[in-house]
C-alpha cells in the first residue's frame, strides 16, 4: 500500500484537497503527518509519507484548515495549527529570502538608489527589488529609470515589492535597503520562481492574460507612467533587450510581484 502511495505521488499533476481541481506540483504545495500527527507543508516536495496537495494560495490552505479537509484526504488522525496558513506564507517568505542572500554572496546584487540606476543604464538586470515600506515615488524613479534604458523591454524586468526593508537589510547584510538591482544569473532566477511562488500565495493572482503578463496590483498612475515612457522610448528608436541571453522568448509585459501592500511588476 505505501509503495501504491508513494507511486501516485509521482504523477505529473495533483489534485487539490479543497476544490478539487488538477495542477501541476509547482501550484500546489504538499502537506504530510509528523511522527506527533501534526500537519506539516512539505515544500520540497520530499518529506516521507502519504500526503494529500492544496492550491498554493493562502486561502486554500486556510479553509483546508478549517474544512478539517487534510484528515479526510489523509483517512487519519490530523492536528492541524490554526495559523497553518500563517505559517506557510512565512515558511515561502524566509525561503525567497534566503535566495536573495544567495544571490548577494555571488556578487549579483546592487542597493542604494543612485548604484541601482547606474546598474540599469549599464547593463541589463534580471530584476528590481523594491522594500514595501519604501516611498511610490522612488519605485515610480526607478521605474523611469528602467524605461530610459530599456524602452518597452522595461515592461519585462520583474519589480519584486514583497519584502520590508529590515527583511531585505538582515538578507542583504547592510542597513537601510530601499531598492536593489538583480543581475542575470542562475541565482537571480531561482530567487524570483521563490517571489512568484510567494506572491501566488499571497494574493492567488499570477494568471497570464492575452498579452502573456501577470498583474499583482501595479497601481494605474505606476503603469500609465510606464507604458507613456515605453511609448516615448519607441518613438526615439527603443532600446536594448532584457537579458536576451539569459532568458530567450521572453515577451513584454507589465509585470508585478508584490504582497498587495505596495506596487509591483512582474512577468512569468
Amino acid at each position: 500500500m505505501k509503495r501504491a502511495e508513494r507511486a501516485s505521488e509521482t504523477e505529473q499533476e495533483r489534485t487539490c484537497i479543497v476544490t478539487r481541481a488538477v495542477r501541476p506540483p509547482s501550484e500546489m504545495i504538499r502537506f504530510v503527518l509528523a511522527p506527533d500527527d501534526t500537519i506539516v507543508a512539505d515544500l520540497k516536495r520530499n518529506l516521507p509519507g502519504r500526503g494529500v496537495w492544496v492550491e498554493a494560495v493562502k486561502s486554500r490552505v486556510a479553509e483546508a484548515a478549517a474544512r478539517n479537509l487534510f484528515a479526510k484526504g489523509l483517512k487519519a488522525k490530523a492536528l492541524v495549527s490554526p495559523v497553518l496558513a500563517d505559517d506557510v506564507e512565512r515558511l515561502l517568505e524566509h525561503s525567497a529570502l534566503q535566495s536573495l542572500s544567495i544571490c548577494n554572496k555571488a556578487g549579483l546584487v546592487t542597493a542604494g538608489s543612485a548604484k541601482v540606476e547606474k546598474a540599469i543604464s549599464s547593463g541589463p538586470v534580471a530584476a528590481l527589488v523594491h522594500a514595501s515600506d519604501g516611498g511610490a515615488d522612488g519605485i515610480r524613479k526607478m521605474g523611469q529609470a528602467l524605461t530610459r534604458a530599456y524602452g518597452e523591454a522595461a515592461r519585462s524586468v520583474p519589480r519584486v515589492v514583497l519584502f520590508a526593508s529590515p527583511q531585505l537589510d538582515l538578507a542583504l547584510g547592510r542597513s537601510n535597503v530601499i531598492h536593489a538591482a538583480l543581475r542575470c544569473g542562475a541565482a537571480s532566477e531561482a530567487f524570483l520562481e521563490r517571489c512568484r511562488r510567494l506572491a501566488h500565495y499571497r494574493g492567488g493572482s499570477g494568471v497570464e492574460n492575452g498579452s502573456g503578463s501577470a498583474g499583482f496590483g501595479l497601481p494605474d498612475v505606476e503603469r500609465r507612467t510606464a507604458e507613456a515612457g515605453a511609448e516615448d522610448r519607441n518613438r526615439r528608436g527603443g532600446g536594448p533587450d532584457h537579458c536576451q541571453d539569459d532568458r530567450p522568448g521572453q515577451g513584454s509585459g507589465a509585470n508585478v510581484m508584490t504582497s498587495g501592500h505596495g506596487p509591483g511588476i512582474e512577468t512569468i
